[in-house]
């Protein structure tokens, strides 16, 4: 490294299970615990890592890809994670996907999701046209906001509206909810049912029009980044009122979020009212740009996942010669993006367990007449075969990545060192999985020595590798510790697993790849 980190940085930054809780990453530990004079006593760079000694003795490792990540994009908020569009970037077609194949595909949801976050918005086809399934769409990733309107809202005509989105008049681009805060930052609108003239749909990247202002009158832009404005909503039941301005940035002055209603907004009693509303007015005018607005219309079974903080949404009027009826929702970005997160993380970790199995798999087993992989990949055929629950399926494919180097550190098990492959094993996959993919993995090695013991026979149909490994694990189980282990939970699913793998170590045996296990490892991640 060319520099060293500060070292009350580098230190609150520890990965090691004495300072972070290695179940969820938080921290065990407080600032002021740290020594007044804390400073860095000894490092080296080795296999990738910054391996650090300090003065108070603690030792920490910190990944070199970690330590040069530079995290440019944040939270993935401000305008510095997004696409910034115009309408003729969706020439050949919005983003979004079918329905079924965003509730089955991980990678389509994952894609969706992804849309949503960098562009603003995404569209699903084929969403049943039942009511309350808006409801439904949102729960796919995150938690419905309930509000004033309800759980869900209808957007249609009313007899007595209290919104003038709830008629058939035009509306102009806009954000909801201003006069909240905080606002809800997702909107979600399922078509029921257009058979109307007119009303199509327009969206309109906020971001966009505030970088255009910024760019064209950078005083006007400072303007409205700076004046609260009064945003207020009444009516018999409620009133909200939400100072914030129209234009928000972060502490770097990075765009961040748009509030723009005309409906909603306030009296403005400010120093400089003037210059506020010639700000506004240029504003207002850019969002009303023809080439910034995407319009398309939905139809029966289309819902559409948009940012409400960034996305300004608007409607043309429409006749009454046809029903028009819309069910929406308001959710959260941030649910939108955990999901995301997650699903991205699964990806990795498949990516990282497949690896494995390309990888440091092909390498001897043993000494059997089977590679490593091979060996796992014969297990969980073997398993499936016989119908076996998915977790069991999932424990036979993994039972021993306890030996992978790239998985854990522990010395070779042939060479008479126990090198407790089983708990370390289970202690990795705990990453990823619940107790009931890695306690049998945790615990197969301890089923081989309680069926030596308790099965007449068992031991003797065991490879030589496998004979020679029970003696460097313990040897068969005496009685104390064979109805110690019958009496565990895990005995049972952890014997099965046993069983397969003393029957996967067949040269040459057809089975199913990695990647036919991915969907079913997916299903089962934490």
């Amino acid at each position: 490294m060319t520099q060293q980190p500060p070292p009350y940085w580098l230190r609150d930054n520890c990965p090691c299970g004495e300072c972070r809780d290695p179940r969820n990453g938080q921290k065990l530990f407080q600032i002021s615990d740290l020594p007044p004079d804390l400073a860095i006593a000894a490092s080296k760079e080795l296999d990738g890592n910054l391996e650090v000694l300090w003065s108070d003795g603690h030792r920490s490792r910190y990944p070199l890809t970690w330590l040069h990540d530079t995290d440019e994009a944040g939270d993935g908020r401000t305008e510095q994670g997004k696409r910034l569009w115009t309408a003729a970037d969706f020439a050949r077609g919005i983003p979004g996907a079918d329905w079924e194949a965003y509730l089955t595909d991980p990678a389509e949801q994952a894609a969706v999701l992804a849309a949503v976050r960098r562009s603003g918005f995404a569209l699903l086809r084929g969403v049943p046209t039942v009511e309350r399934q808006v409801l439904r769409v949102a729960e796919s990733f995150g938690y419905v906001r309930v509000t004033n309107y309800g759980e869900l809202f209808d957007v249609r005509i009313e007899p007595d509206p209290n919104n003038l989105a709830f008629t058939n008049r035009a509306i102009t681009p806009h954000t909801d909810n201003p006069y909240r805060d905080p606002v809800p930052t997702l909107q979600l609108l399922h078509c029921l049912e257009n058979s109307a003239t007119g009303g199509d749909s327009g969206l309109v990247d906020g971001f966009k029009a505030a970088a255009a202002l910024r760019d064209e009158a950078p005083e006007d832009f400072e303007t409205l980044t700076r004046t609260p404005v009064p945003f207020v909503f009444r009516d018999r039941r409620t009133e909200l009122r939400a100072d914030r301005p129209l234009i928000d940035v972060d502490p770097l002055g990075r765009i961040r979020e748009v509030r723009f209603n005309n409906r909603s907004l306030g009296t403005l009693r400010a120093d400089d009212v003037e210059a506020f509303y010639a700000a506004y007015r240029r504003f207002a005018a850019i969002t009303l740009r023809p080439e910034l607005r995407l319009t398309f219309r939905l139809g029966p079974g289309d819902c559409l996942v948009f940012d409400n903080t960034r996305l300004l949404h608007a409607r043309t009027a429409f006749q009454q010669d046809g029903r028009r009826h819309l069910q929406g929702c308001y959710a959260d970005l941030d649910a939108l993006h955990s999901t995301l997160a997650v699903l991205h993380r699964r990806t990795a970790a498949l990516d990282e367990l497949a690896e494995l199995f390309t990888g440091e798999g092909a390498g001897e087993y043993l000494g059997e007449a089977v590679t490593m992989a091979e060996h796992m990949l014969q297990a969980a055929a073997a398993a499936e075969a016989a119908g076996a629950p998915d977790h069991l399926i999932a424990a036979a494919l993994l039972h021993d990545v306890g030996h992978f180097q790239g998985a854990v550190r522990g010395r070779d098990l042939m060479q008479g060192q126990d090198n407790h492959h089983s708990d370390s094993g289970a202690d990795w996959l705990a990453r990823w999985f619940g107790p009931e993919v890695t306690e049998p993995v945790r615990l197969h090695v301890a089923a081989k020595r309680y069926l030596c013991a308790a099965e007449p026979g068992y031991r003797a149909e065991l490879s030589a590798a496998s004979k020679y490994t029970l003696t460097v694990q313990g040897g068969p189980m005496d009685d104390r510790e064979a109805a110690d282990f019958a009496r565990l939970p895990g005995a049972v699913d952890a014997m099965a697993v046993r069983r397969w793998d003393e029957q996967a170590k067949t040269a040459g045996a057809k089975t199913p790849d990695f990647e036919h296990y991915r969907p079913l490892l997916a299903a089962l991640m934490k």
